[in-house]
């Protein structure tokens, strides 16, 4: 790659992408500049009629609501969302994994029902909102007098939400969440879980039975147990003995092919689709490979790219499930009087991102180039090695919450704005998509996938040395997210239905 200040994605493409501030004047693909054109923002290379496609990725992101003379800037100005779909191209081969690759393997914890783990937490977890304070208490208490004296577990989680209560007993909100919690009541990076209850609400624990066998898996009520200050107590006494039995849990080799991992992407910029989200679908792809599982997300930001996902589907029904998954969200969104191209957020736009199907074709890009095996509904049981998709919105805690409901020991989150996320008790990649996000938050930020855009890595190079990353985390290395403690206030699972 050289070192011009501009990239040009495909051959069909009529825009290219600064890499760096462009100045008016200055030549783009022999073309002047007409405008000044930011990093991450477009500038056209061709003359674009009025009510024409806009080309990026080698697909449609939009139509031009204006005459665009070649040099001009391309933005909110004189591009809008249409629905427009070009055909998808032949599918190029994911990323080559050697021998050695798929013989990976990782430090891990083996669970007694068979699954890998990459880390051993202990989880507190409410089953309703009026519960949720006592389980702070509870983990805040553990923390401090418990886990002190076992090396081996990696803390004390609470998993506290604003629902459980107030809602219908049937129906999509309470079943959502119900999946979800029971995701977290058995998820394989808690060796042990705690549920707490209040008593009288709509979830009650008798929904979730002991969460599993053994005395690594207890709950109880707060009636029950005489008040909020007794529950706490209650709770020390049952800690000691899951913290007794967890403890002695250590870390084996596991080949990588247990590995699943749930890929995110918030505060997307220009960057996100050239730099950080195709260098994660190579690492993607070699874990694949290996017979690990990659879960691509966010329903409402890879519209307008599904058909490339559907494409690469393994089976007619794979196919199906997705095409019905984005029919429901068109009804979705129509039904409370918004469109899907509503979702570039401010800051996506400043960082140079239209309309979303532009976004969305850069998203898919975490997703690599595997063949697309199975396809989930929101916080359902993954199995499928490969790569999958599962329904979620595009909104970051809850997505990155149904991925883990559903198995993820692990989140790879690109961001080119600069987002802050942990999702406990999955260990959470932060990827920078350009240099300069890397500089200013280099302490949140695990990996600077700038140094694509400027020519000093390739994709494949980058996303090998997220691969490594991969490795060594599941194997025990803490993540910038963990060492800051993010992850007690990102369990967010999907609200669906009414509050009563």
């Amino acid at each position: 790659m050289d070192k011009q200040p501009w990239i040009i994605l495909s051959a069909g493409d009529n825009v290219a992408v600064a890499t760096a501030a462009i100045a008016p004047g200055s030549t783009v693909a022999g073309i002047e500049a007409r405008q000044k054109i930011d990093p991450g923002h477009k500038v056209a290379i061709a003359d674009i009629p009025l009510g024409s496609p806009v080309v990026k990725y080698g697909q449609a992101i939009g139509r031009t609501t204006a005459e665009v003379k070649a040099g001009d800037h391309v933005h909110s100005h004189n591009l809008h969302f249409e629905n427009d779909r070009l055909a998808a191209t032949a599918n190029s081969a994911p990323e080559t994994a050697t021998p050695e690759d798929k013989a990976r393997t990782f430090m891990g914890y083996r669970r007694a029902d068979g699954r890998a783990a990459t880390r051993n937490y202990i989880g507190i977890i409410a089953s309703v909102n009026c519960s949720t304070t006592v389980c702070r208490a509870i983990a805040d208490e553990a923390n401090r007098t418990i886990l002190p004296h076992y090396d081996g577990i990696d803390g004390f989680v609470p998993i506290v939400h604003d629902q459980g209560c107030g809602m219908s007993s049937t129906g999509d909100g309470m079943n959502v969440l119900h999946r979800t919690l029971a995701g977290y009541t058995r998820h394989v990076n808690f060796g042990g879980v705690l549920m707490i209850g209040l008593g009288c609400e709509v979830n009650q624990l008798t929904l979730y039975g002991q969460s599993g066998a053994g005395a690594s898996k207890r709950h109880f009520n707060i009636q029950d147990a005489g008040g909020s200050r007794r529950a706490v107590e209650r709770a020390m006494g049952m800690l000691r003995e899951i913290a007794a039995d967890v403890g002695r849990e250590k870390r084996v080799p596991i080949l990588i092919g247990e590995i699943i991992i749930g890929l995110q992407c918030g505060g997307s910029d220009g960057f996100s689709g050239i730099t950080a989200n195709p260098a994660l679908g190579v690492a993607a792809d070699l874990l694949a490979a290996a017979g690990g599982t990659a879960i691509l997300s966010e329903t409402s930001e890879i519209y307008g790219a599904e058909h490339l996902l559907r494409s690469r589907a393994v089976s007619d029904d794979v196919a199906k499930k997705l095409d019905e998954k984005i029919a429901w969200w068109e009804e979705y969104v129509a039904l409370h009087g918004a469109s899907l191209d509503n979702n570039p957020s401010p800051g996506n736009k400043r960082g140079g991102l239209t309309t979303i199907l532009e976004k969305s074709l850069g998203a898919v890009a975490k997703g690599g180039r595997s063949p697309l095996t199975a396809v989930y509904g929101y916080a359902e049981r993954v199995t499928a090695p490969g790569l999958v998709f599962m329904d979620t919105p595009g909104y970051d805690p809850v997505s990155a919450t149904g991925q883990v409901a559903g198995g993820a020991n692990m989140i790879a989150f690109t961001t080119g704005r600069g987002s802050c996320f942990g999702c406990r008790p999955a260990p959470s990649l932060k990827l920078s998509s350009n240099s300069a996000l890397y500089a200013a938050m280099e302490e949140d930020m695990d990996i600077d996938c700038g140094t694509i855009a400027t020519g000093d890595a390739t994709i494949s190079g980058k996303g090998r040395e997220i691969f490594e990353l991969i490795i060594d985390t599941a194997s025990g290395k803490r993540t910038k997210s963990e060492l800051f403690g993010y992850g007690d206030n990102e369990f967010v699972p999907w609200h669906l239905g009414a509050t009563l």
